[in-house]
């Protein structure tokens, strides 16, 4: 081989050579460029609207939900309505309230307390009325009173009504408030009226009239054509409500944003003296009804039974109708035959006299 020759085969072994100890030692492959990770935009999660569920159990007389279904016997409570009880307590706790005349242009009035407990103070308590015991008793009602007029004695004796009587037999479950003169300081509260109940083993539990009740959840513009055309009203912003005497009115104003009526008397609100918030309805009943004066103390008759000319205020609205009760069931509001649905929530009713003309004790007006 010639020097020429060798010395280019000695090149090309010097350069594989290398090549072979530069792949061998440093021929680590160059680290990628690392590209930072994209993530995409997170979107904040769209909570879905709560779906509105019907409660699986409902007071009878309010409508209002409860955690389980309640036959609770009511307590039927003679609430004293004299200038000197005023304001009372309890009130604001009671599924139903009636207010009606007793003697001498005063009313009464009758709380109906099924649904709530633990109101330690109801009152002040007074005396009773066969109407007021036929009232009492259509809700299946344990009567509370403290004395009553002749006629309402025999009739509880005579029939066996199943009362508490501060004067009679339940004076333990009753006290008096010294910051009050009597008559107007009879107070008690629903665990010692239900503690008097049970010593006297009175039934605990009664079959109870049912209202029908507007569905919320649905609203006026999803009910039925039939149903819509039953509660159409004209506007009722404001209601008065005269039972007898002029100097005592009674006024119920809609505020719009709670959906109830808030009461007062002669233009001063009506307050539950236990926590002083004002008195308010979801429904209001004003109802006619026959009046006779019984003697010369001015006791009177009240026909609670035949029916006649009514109107029902709830949600604004003034309707017009009829209020009939058929035997063993409670006065109820009627328009055109059917049934109109209450508002949920607490009713007042209002029984006013028939002379003079039903419609002279109510005024509605409007701003």
């Amino acid at each position: 081989m010639s020097n020429k020759s060798k010395s280019v085969w000695r090149t090309s072994v010097l350069t594989m050579t290398a090549l072979f100890m530069l792949s061998a030692c440093g021929g680590e492959k160059k680290a990628e460029p690392v590209v930072p990770e994209v993530q995409a935009p997170v979107e904040s999660p769209v909570e879905a609207p709560p779906e509105t569920q019907s409660a699986a159990f409902t007071a009878p007389l309010t409508g209002m939900p409860l955690e389980e279904a309640s036959n609770r016997r009511p307590l039927a409570i003679m609430i004293n309505n004299a200038p000197a009880a005023r304001p009372q307590s309890g009130l604001s706790k009671a599924d139903i309230v009636y207010e009606v005349l007793a003697e001498g242009g005063i009313t009464r009035l009758i709380g109906i307390f099924q649904s709530q407990t633990d109101i330690e103070k109801i009152g002040p308590i007074r005396s009773i009325r066969p109407y007021l015991i036929n009232i009492g008793e259509s809700y299946g009602g344990v009567l509370v009173h403290a004395g009553g007029s002749p006629e309402a004695y025999s009739i509880i004796k005579n029939q066996r009504k199943q009362d508490l009587d501060e004067i009679g037999n339940a004076g333990a479950y009753f006290w008096r408030d010294k910051d009050r003169k009597a008559p107007h300081n009879l107070y008690s509260s629903d665990e010692k009226l239900r503690e008097g109940a049970d010593k006297y083993k009175y039934s605990e539990e009664v079959t109870i009239p049912q209202y029908t009740f507007i569905k919320e959840e649905t609203g006026e513009a999803e009910a039925s054509d039939s149903a819509a055309e039953i509660r159409a009203g004209e506007p009722a912003a404001k209601v008065d409500i005269t039972f007898l005497l002029k100097n005592y009115v009674v006024g119920y104003t809609y505020d719009p944003e709670s959906k109830l009526y808030q009461r007062s008397i002669n233009g001063e609100p009506h307050i539950d003296l236990n926590d002083n918030s004002v008195l308010t309805a979801a429904n209001v009943v004003v109802l006619g009804a026959n009046h006779k004066v019984l003697d010369d103390v001015g006791r009177l008759s009240v026909d609670i039974n035949t029916g006649g000319e009514a109107m029902l205020f709830q949600q604004g609205k003034m309707i017009k109708g009829q209020w009939v009760r058929s035997e063993g069931d409670a006065i109820r509001f009627m328009k055109d035959g059917s049934e109109v649905p209450l508002a949920t929530g607490t009713t007042y009713f209002n029984i006013v006299p028939n002379s003079p003309e039903f419609a002279t004790h109510v005024t509605v007006t409007n701003p």
